[in-house]
């Protein structure tokens, strides 16, 4: 990317200041469920450190507004990175003041300090100037290494990257280089596979990637919304009224690159175990609802898409949160995993998907953005990206 990174400074003897995304879940108990985004930037942390210099990360958790959130402190995220990073993480209750830069001006090469939840502070969202500053006082460099928000504009993605120089992380290169290559050189023929409930979430990449790519596919409870524009009953189903004309357009302009499902599977209640059935697309009953492609469109999929050179995923098949409404999702990523195509999963709900299936080592790249990598496909300017050092 045309971006300078990690690799282009000298990091001996200076302080790198991290945006990282350990925005992780929770379980029940209170205990980390899934840690792979602090993973993933385990090597721009080694890279920084190995390169002779200290490093203070910041990253956000949750919602909290704002305003300081005893379960949303980062106690439990500081104890799991100190075990994946084989050393102690010093964690600091703050993180523009006084004693956030006082504990990392005394860091010593090598030594991570990780900051409070950046949302504590309204600053943090609204980009304010102060906050990038006290950010900026706590290092020499800034290293942008996540990409999950990079589509936000705030404080410390974009506003303290014009204070320091600043450089993307060895993550941000990697998901920056396998979404670029979608979009500007794909290894043909290229699908696209979206899902999820809305259409309006992807509404625009749906009317880019019907333009550039070879195939596109669609499921997901989104379906019901172009089986509408076709005219054909939806009982229940979330169907959005408002993009029933835009659905139209893209089923005519597609012409036979569009491909909806030929079966639904149905049912009166999202709920595991509640009664179902399989209908053809165009024969949903009044009163059920479209929960998951059904096994006729699932293996139609599955066949397709392992024939094709590139494949973009984003958004599963059906509600596969709730069994049996996972039988969809399940068959695609299995087709997926086993073909020979590059395989580029977008983040949130599809990763969560893959990486549940243990699917996830099998792709190709599996995206740490949700919202980001949607808008990268949809071809805006991410501000967390363009505020970065030119190459």
């Amino acid at each position: 990317m045309a971006k300078r990174t990690v690799r282009d400074v000298d990091w001996r003897g200076k302080r790198a200041l991290v945006r990282v995304d350990f925005n992780v879940p929770f379980d029940a108990a209170g205990a980390i469920s899934d840690d792979s985004r602090i993973r993933e930037v385990l090597p721009t942390i080694a890279h920084i450190r190995e390169g002779g210099a200290s490093v203070v990360l910041g990253t956000h958790l949750g919602r909290p507004g704002g305003k300081r959130a005893d379960d949303l402190e980062l106690a439990p995220i500081a104890e799991r990175l100190a075990e994946l990073l084989g050393t102690p993480v010093e964690y600091v209750h703050d993180a523009p003041g006084g004693l956030a830069r006082e504990r990392a001006e005394t860091l010593r090469e090598g030594d991570v300090l990780l900051l409070e939840n950046l949302r504590f502070w309204p600053g943090e969202e609204a980009n304010d100037p102060a906050f990038a500053q006290g950010l900026a006082a706590l290092a020499d460099v800034y290293v942008n290494d996540a990409f999950g928000t990079a589509h936000r504009a705030h404080a410390s993605t974009e506003g303290v990257a014009h204070l320091l120089p600043a450089v993307a992380g060895l993550l941000m290169e990697r998901e920056v280089a396998f979404l670029g290559r979608v979009l500007e050189d794909p290894v043909r023929p290229l699908a696209a596979l979206l899902g999820g409930a809305k259409v309006g979430d992807k509404l625009r990449v749906l009317e880019r990637l019907i333009a550039h790519a070879d195939a596109v596919y669609v499921g997901g409870g989104m379906a019901a919304t172009f089986l509408a524009a076709q005219g054909l009953p939806t009982g229940t189903s979330l169907v959005e009224s408002g993009l029933i004309e835009a659905c139209a357009a893209m089923i005519e302009t597609a012409g036979a690159a569009l491909h909806l499902p030929t079966d639904v599977v149905v049912a009166e209640r999202i709920e595991a175990g509640a009664p179902t059935r399989t209908v053809a697309a165009g024969a949903v009953p009044d009163g059920w609802m479209v929960l998951d492609v059904g096994p006729e469109t699932a293996a139609a999929f599955a066949r397709e898409l392992a024939g094709m050179g590139t494949v973009v995923w984003n958004g599963p098949m059906g509600v596969f949160e709730v069994p049996p409404f996972d039988a969809g999702t399940r068959a695609v990523a299995e087709a997926l995993a086993e073909s020979s195509a590059v395989t580029v999963v977008g983040g949130g709900s599809t990763a969560e998907a893959v990486a549940r299936l243990g699917l996830a080592d099998k792709m190709t790249h599996v995206s740490t953005g949700g919202g980001a990598s949607l808008e990268f496909l949809e071809g805006k300017v991410l501000p967390g990206i363009a505020a970065l050092d030119d190459a």
